[in-house]
């Protein structure tokens, strides 16, 4: 028997994509999308029943990337959010960025 040839968990082989997870169901609490330059960032704040997640997604010409923050983890990542700030205005631009 080939390893393709094992069933999967989720219903057996299907063909193309049987080795996908079922998909989860999420509710959106809130949603705010921000342009920066030629780029579309999405922030999306979710709960499934695995918990609550802040999914920000980057959109540059159709070319979507998306990281995801457990809620867990929210207050630690405006944290260094805040310092990357103070340490971006502390810190004079270099001449050949303008």
């Amino acid at each position: 028997m080939n390893s393709n040839e094992y069933p999967s968990s989720y219903g057996g082989n299907q063909g193309y994509g049987y080795n996908q997870k079922p998909q989860v169901v999420e509710d959106t609490l809130k949603t705010e999308t921000i342009q920066i330059e030629r780029k579309i960032f999405i922030f999306t704040l979710k709960d499934n029943p695995r918990g609550r997640l802040l999914r920000i997604t980057e959109d540059v010409g159709g070319r979507r990337d998306t990281i995801i923050i457990p809620a867990t983890g929210l207050e630690d990542f405006r944290r260094a959010l805040e310092e990357m700030l103070a340490t971006s205005i502390a810190t004079p631009v270099p001449k050949s960025y303008e």
